[in-house]
This record gives C-alpha cells, sequence and structure tokens, in this order.
C-alpha cells in the first residue's frame, strides 16, 4: 500500500519506529457500537513501513511511504499512552493454520472446519447464479474493473495481494477477500469487512463473513 500522509501524529510514529530500526507498529480494527461511539478492537494487523518507499516531503507535505501488512495479533492486557500521541500493548501473534488445528482438536463443533473448506471453494467455483457461470471472485473482479477510480487499479490491486490461498486454508483465503473487496484507498464498491474478520472466532465464520460480503458487493455494483 503506497500512501501519502500529512497527520502529524502518524509522521512522528514513522519517525519513531526508524529510531528505533524497527519500522513496524500495530494496526488495530475499529468498531461503531449501536449508540454512534467508535472503539478500537483487540485485534489487529502488524505494518511495515518500506523504507525503500520512504520519502519526508518538504513545505508540510507531509510523508510518502509504502506500507506492508504482516501478522495477525490480538492484545493481550492494558493498552498504555506512549507518550508520543499512540498506544503501546503487549500482543500475541496469531497464525490461521494454528487456529484451525486448534479448533479441530477442541472437538466443540468436529465438522465445523470442513464446512469451512467447502464453502472456501464456492470463492473460486463455477457459479450458476453469475453470467457466464463466473465463480464469485472472478464475477467481482470483472465488476470492479468497470467501476475502478482509474485505469489499472484492479489489476494492481490483484497483483500486490497474491494468488489466492487455496480452499484448504479457508481463513487465510477469507482474510484475502477482504483485502480485495475492501482495499486501501477504498472504493465504495463493498460494506467493511475486515474488522468481523477479525474477531470472528471459527474459520467457518469467517468464510460466511468473506462470502456474503463479496456476493453483497457484486449486488451493489450490478445495479450501479
Amino acid at each position: 500500500l503506497e500512501i501519502q500522509v500529512k497527520n502529524d501524529l502518524m509522521i512522528e510514529l514513522v519517525r519513531d519506529c526508524l529510531q528505533r530500526e524497527h519500522p513496524f507498529f500495530g494496526m488495530l480494527g475499529m468498531a461503531r457500537l449501536q449508540t454512534g461511539e467508535q472503539i478500537h478492537l483487540t485485534r489487529g494487523v502488524e505494518v511495515e513501513i518500506l523504507k525503500d518507499k520512504l520519502e519526508f516531503l518538504d513545505d508540510g507535505q507531509g510523508v510518502r511511504m509504502a506500507l506492508r501488512a504482516g501478522r495477525r495479533f490480538k492484545i493481550e492486557g492494558e493498552v498504555e499512552n506512549a507518550g508520543g500521541g499512540w498506544t503501546q500493548a503487549r500482543v500475541s501473534f496469531l497464525e490461521s493454520s494454528q487456529e484451525e488445528d486448534n479448533e479441530v482438536t477442541a472437538g466443540v463443533d468436529t465438522t465445523s472446519f470442513a464446512r469451512a473448506i467447502v464453502k472456501a471453494k464456492e470463492l473460486t467455483s463455477p457459479n450458476m447464479n453469475m453470467p457466464k457461470n463466473l465463480s464469485l471472485v472472478d464475477r467481482w473482479v470483472e465488476l470492479a474493473k468497470q467501476n475502478e477510480r482509474q485505469k489499472g487499479q484492479i489489476d494492481e490491486l490483484v497483483q500486490e495481494i497474491g494468488d489466492i490461498p487455496p480452499p484448504e486454508q479457508p481463513s487465510e483465503r477469507a482474510f484475502w477477500v477482504g483485502a480485495l473487496i475492501n482495499p486501501i484507498p477504498a472504493m465504495g464498491v463493498a460494506l467493511e469487512i475486515r474488522p468481523v474478520l477479525l474477531t470472528a472466532k471459527t474459520a467457518e465464520e469467517r468464510i460466511d463473513v468473506a462470502i456474503d460480503g463479496i456476493y453483497r458487493s457484486i449486488k451493489h455494483m450490478e445495479g450501479l
């Protein structure tokens, strides 16, 4: 993700990361309560600042940089003020494969993970409800190219996020769909599903969110 920011707090955070020789920071998801209040989630994503694409600009133009998403994490304990205007906390990193293994061995619902794999295949299998029997992913890409804000935006997005993970990795496949339909900057063609994906407890829940999100986005674009 290549962005230019003028936010003073963000610029100071970048400088602090570089001084510590650890060009990483955590990005937390946000949720809106029924009262309208926005709160931080306890799960997020590690973000790397790519030093070779970092440029501090003159005349109050901020900083131009490229970011790369990394590992998911959950906050352990309390969030503290770091003193620079941002917060810090201890985290534990999450691995989709380990979470899925725990699902199977826990034995709460022994068929849930198997269902997740079956559902994950729906994303790339021919779909009789789509024109030309396109898969959900292919249909979304087709429509998104017709609604992209600049030519080549979707081709670049698909190249950046890489190949879709196999259905045997349903959680990673669901997160891939989240990156596809909710890119930064936003295209405005899909509801935000990333916070729900981050807080989902099982692979099946994540796949359900991904399928529902991409399907709703397709229907939205078909109605434009």
